[in-house]
């Protein structure tokens, strides 16, 4: 006989465990946040800051053995107690003062720069000699300088077709400029340039670094027969083809160009000490090093 009681079957399920994955990826986020905070902190301080005050900056990431040879406290030698400062507690004296100092003579300088820019700017618009040319003359300031080029164009070279004989015009434009970087107490560095054509003879023979350095060399010249000191130079070099113009193609006729820089006094130091570094790099040290607080102290007026 069949028993009348239901039979009542129980099933028990067994729950699977998740795998554990871990903080990690919170980690990774909060160090991303973290960066990028001070990504966007830095850009806000350097919007802040003055052109010196960049250029300061910029010099003090250039220079990475000025704090491990003051014993990583502080970025000056400086014999003070007191980083950054002087036996006098008010900053009247000492590096806080001389940096101050540094900073106005950029400004100086730069604002000068900039003057000689506009009174150039306002001579191409005058000058027929340069007004006729305006698309073939480039001016941009640069924390070497202010930076004047003179291009060829497909259709109008400055210099006879692979000579060194500047054609009328570009004697008329340098002639023009002349008056102008007479006024200025600043050193000249006058650099030629090629496109990439090559010559026939090849590298070997008379090639593109002799016409580059010859064109800069006769440019030089004319500058010289209209007035400006053969004195305000202080290098007439020839780089070849090898610095193209930004963003063109190396054969460009573009790139057959003469660059004027109205060297900085930062330049200018930096380009008298390249041999002397070479030629004694250890007793150069002290002065290379200390380039902040003195390489501008002496600006020009």
């Amino acid at each position: 006989m069949k028993s009348s009681t239901p039979v009542i079957i129980s099933r028990k399920r067994k729950k699977k465990k998740h795998a554990h994955h871990g903080g990690t990826w919170k980690i990774a986020y909060a160090d991303f946040m973290t960066a990028m905070m001070a990504f966007f902190l830095v850009m806000w301080l350097i919007s802040q800051t003055t052109s010196g005050q960049r250029e300061l900056i910029a010099d003090y990431f250039r220079q990475p053995l000025k704090p491990s040879m003051a014993k990583g406290d502080k970025t000056s030698l400086s014999d003070s107690m007191i980083p950054g400062g002087g036996n006098d507690l008010t900053k009247s004296d000492g590096e806080v003062a001389k940096r101050k100092l540094t900073e106005e003579k950029r400004d100086k300088w730069m604002e000068n720069l900039k003057r000689a820019k506009d009174k150039l700017q306002k001579l191409i618009e005058t000058d027929p000699r340069l007004n006729n040319f305006k698309s073939n003359i480039l001016m941009r300031l640069t924390n070497d300088g202010l930076l004047i080029q003179i291009t060829d164009s497909p259709d109008r070279p400055m210099f006879r077709v692979g000579s060194e004989k500047p054609e009328s015009y570009m004697n008329g434009i340098l002639q023009a400029l002349a008056p102008l970087l007479q006024t200025l107490p600043n050193k000249l560095s006058l650099t030629g340039h090629t496109d990439s054509l090559p010559y026939a003879g090849g590298e070997g023979g008379y090639s593109n670094w002799e016409l580059s350095s010859g064109r800069a060399n006769a440019a030089r010249r004319v500058l010289v027969q209209s007035s400006l000191s053969d004195e305000q130079f202080l290098r007439v070099i020839g780089t070849g083809s090898r610095m193209p113009l930004e963003n063109t193609l190396p054969e460009n006729p573009v790139n057959r160009r003469i660059s004027i820089l109205v060297l900085s006094k930062a330049k200018e130091q930096e380009i008298r000490l390249e041999d002397t570094r070479m030629q004694n790099p250890v007793s150069t040290l002290d002065g290379i090093v200390q380039r902040n607080v003195q390489g501008y102290t002496d600006g020009y007026e």
